[in-house]
């Protein structure tokens, strides 16, 4: 029987009507919190998260979905809904949609001990994408999976599931172009916190079954969607 853990708590904490400039400044500074090797305990525990928008984008809709692992059955879910307050910027897409986030986790039962985010992690400008932010806020350890590229360039990545090839910035290995299905799109994987990437490549697949996405991130996707 899976034990109820107490709620998310918060390591770091900032105010969150800010400038672009301020947000900037911010994500420069917290990047500096950001752990790239592996701080992970049994994970028995999964979690997605995404964010989804309502009447016309006014009301951001966050929901978390938490698995067993390596299972991936259902185990607890949350969804919160704030009115959106930051504008969409490529870059600065974790003022507008963790804020939400950290409501709809802090109603779980269950807390998670990975997360995987609909996003980026370190394969951002300032390495602090919002899989970064959402961890170093909540010391959770977290991984950026995104659908499309934001920074980094990359080869030709072979087309069988499971193969990956390095994404690169300024000579820095950033992020991986996974292939989680052979002959479909790849996506963009990225330690976020308390996690290396081949650790990270490791439990996207083993979270993904059948289709591109891991099925944290489906799950997720569907409650968020409403």
């Amino acid at each position: 029987m899976l034990s109820c853990h107490s709620a998310v708590r918060l390591q770091h904490q900032h105010k969150w009507d800010l400038t672009i400039r301020e947000a900037r400044a911010l994500q420069s500074e917290l990047a500096a919190h950001v752990i790239t090797q592996d701080q992970l305990a049994q994970v028995n525990l999964v979690a997605g998260v995404d964010v989804g928008f309502e009447d016309k984008n006014t009301i951001t809709r966050a929901a978390v979905v938490v698995l067993s692992f390596p299972a991936l059955e259902l185990v607890d879910h949350a969804v919160a809904r704030h009115p959106t307050r930051f504008p969409y910027i490529p870059g600065y897409l974790s003022f507008r949609e963790v804020p939400t986030l950290l409501t709809a986790m802090q109603r779980l039962h269950q807390l998670p001990d990975l997360v995987l985010c609909d996003g980026q992690g370190l394969a951002h400008p300032r390495r602090f994408g919002l899989a970064c932010h959402l961890g170093v806020l909540t010391d959770l350890p977290t991984i950026g999976v995104a659908k499309t590229r934001l920074v980094g360039t990359h080869g030709d990545v072979p087309t069988q599931r499971g193969t990956w090839c390095p994404l690169m910035d300024r000579g820095e290995r950033i992020g991986a172009v996974l292939r989680t299905r052979e002959k479909v799109k790849p996506v963009f994987v990225s330690p976020g916190h308390r996690i290396c990437l081949e650790t990270a490549i490791d439990y996207v697949m083993r979270c993904t079954t059948r289709f591109r996405l891991p099925e944290t991130t489906r799950a997720a996707h569907r409650l968020a969607s409403g």
